[in-house]
């Protein structure tokens, strides 16, 4: 039986959530979740690997559990979820992990890495882009208001805040969409729906493409650091395409790189597949033992 433990972290004056299991001496792996979801888009994953691994899942601030506060007081930048993710990875001591990153998690993932290279053990991406090719066209909206932060272009995104849409995330590419269970973006839509939570949503929104700028950055650590790197990608998803998985193999020649036949939320459909693609790859990983 898997025990997961569950508490809250003093990070910067924010209350961060996070969900923990495994044996603390064992290497670690910290997830990090994306849009519009929280820690327990990890559910499954967690048990999967908690014989072999020390998982630590936090909730971003804005998600989940953790802190949400005012836009006055905390500017909603990935920026800003990156020193938050930091600093909570020294209040809990972890010196030296793997990163699971996914969607909004690899940007934050990956300035962590830029700042702390010495850090990070190995990386597993699982749907989360650096690369300009990775984009699909379903990016035009972000990029319109990218353009022009206008008050209308701003507005046009808020469907993306919908149920509709986070159940179409889930959804859009599943061959068998009887597999996706709705308590994911059940809950995900309940945090959309509190008070507030659009307008950070649509911060975020707007500050993604200070992320797309920083591609070349982070490309530029993946070539001189090299860290042991697995790709696990939903195939069919609408918004990170297949080449942005493949890219990573331009800087990194060792790269291993994984296709599912599932969308963007692949944990959904093929948790046990990418956990086992995660267990042999840090496995023999030498870097995350050392």
């Amino acid at each position: 039986m898997t025990t997961v433990r569950y508490g809250k972290a003093s990070v910067n004056g924010l209350n961060v959530f996070y969900r923990e299991a495994g044996r603390t001496d064992a290497p670690a792996l910290l997830l990090l979740h994306g849009f519009p979801t929280a820690g327990h888009m990890f559910r499954e994953l967690i048990p999967a690997l908690s014989d072999r691994f020390h998982l630590i899942a936090p909730d971003l601030p804005g998600f989940g559990q953790s802190d949400m506060p005012a836009r006055e007081t905390f500017t909603y930048t990935f920026a800003g979820l990156a020193q938050v993710m930091e600093r909570f990875t020294e209040v809990i001591r972890l010196d030296r992990f793997a990163l699971y990153v996914f969607d909004y998690g690899a940007p934050v993932g990956f300035r962590m890495a830029l700042r702390h290279p010495e850090r990070i053990t190995s990386i597993v991406s699982q749907n989360g882009n650096g690369y300009e090719e990775g984009l699909s066209d379903g990016w035009s909206p972000l990029r319109a208001y990218w353009q022009d932060p206008s008050d209308a272009n701003r507005e046009a995104l808020r469907t993306l805040l919908s149920l509709e849409t986070t159940i179409w995330q889930y959804t859009h590419g599943v061959p068998d969409k009887s597999l996706v269970s709705p308590d994911g973006y059940t809950l995900d839509n309940f945090y959309l729906s509190r008070p507030a939570a659009d307008e950070i949503q649509l911060d975020l929104f707007g500050d993604y493409n200070n992320n797309v700028a920083m591609y070349p950055e982070f490309q530029a650590y993946f070539r001189k650091h090299k860290p042991p790197f697995l790709a696990v990608w939903g195939k069919n998803d609408p918004f990170f395409l297949p080449r942005g998985a493949e890219a990573f193999k331009r800087d990194i020649p060792e790269a291993q790189v994984r296709f599912f036949d599932t969308g963007h939320f692949a944990l959904e459909t093929h948790c046990a597949e990418i956990a086992a693609a995660i267990g042999n790859f840090l496995g023999h990983s030498r870097a995350v033992h050392e």
